[in-house]
């Protein structure tokens, strides 16, 4: 037998990998909620510490989250909304945000849609009076009139358009007169769907007339002083959970 090396002794044993909790290696920041909330701690979120060119505050920079509107108003009225936080500046261990869009639940939106009535849905994409660029969905739905027999409430076709008109007038008259911090102000409590409503009633009667979406396309350079005007007043309040935004689903439909 040839003399030589034994492979099979020559392995060696793999040592097994510590395993270290990645929670460890973490620091955790307040989220801050703009000022026209009532709950003004939305939360807590987490991030990798500062190591080496690895800044903490450059990776919290940009983040969005999802908060329910109910948690942020203390009204369970509300939980029919969802609304997404974007982190602007970051400040000792709390991170200031800034309002980045809105959105009916799936559950709201599909309890609305029923049979025997028209669906009216208008969008809009305009400039708020400080620069940002938004597009805003409007929806409403027909109802019957007082003492009507007709089992069915359906808009002729040319009242549809007149409706939605009124829709587009409306959505684009606010933004471009207000500011976005005023703008959230308003879709809070439902305000442009009760104008909506009350404008169209001239033309047919609506009911469940909403701002079931708001997204925020481009926003102007950072400011750093319009921030502090957008987070003045409010006090803090016992924290509500708040959760990265999760990755919207494929339904095969266009919005």
């Amino acid at each position: 037998m040839a003399v030589g090396k034994n492979k099979r002794s020559a392995k060696k044993k793999g040592l097994k990998k510590k395993i270290v909790d990645p929670f460890v290696k973490k620091d955790w920041y307040d989220v801050k909620a703009p000022g026209q909330f009532t709950v003004r701690l939305a939360g807590k979120i987490p991030v990798n510490k500062t190591a080496g060119t690895r800044i903490a505050s450059d990776a919290l920079k940009g983040r969005i989250m999802e908060v329910s509107l109910a948690d942020l108003q203390r009204n369970e009225g509300d939980a029919h909304r969802k609304i997404k936080l974007r982190i602007e500046d970051v400040q000792g261990s709390q991170v200031l945000t800034n309002f980045h869009g809105m959105d009916l639940t799936t559950d709201k939106y599909r309890s609305l849609v029923k049979k025997w009535q028209t669906l009216i849905e208008s969008t809009v994409t305009t400039k708020t009076a400080d620069g940002y660029l938004i597009r805003l969905f409007a929806i409403g739905f027909t109802k019957r009139r007082p003492n009507q027999i007709r089992k069915t409430s359906y808009a002729q076709s040319s009242q549809v358009r007149a409706i939605r008109k009124v829709m587009t007038d409306i959505l684009t008259r606010e933004a471009n007169t207000n500011e976005l911090k005023d703008l959230v102000a308003k879709f809070i409590p439902e305000i442009l769907g009760t104008q909506i409503e009350k404008e169209a009633q001239k033309i047919y009667p609506l009911q469940n007339v909403f701002v079931r979406k708001v997204k925020v396309l481009k926003t102007p350079r950072f400011d750093p002083a319009k921030l502090a005007e957008i987070h003045e007043g409010g006090a803090a309040a016992a924290p509500v959970v708040a959760q990265p935004a999760p990755a919207a689903e494929d339904t095969g439909a266009q919005v």
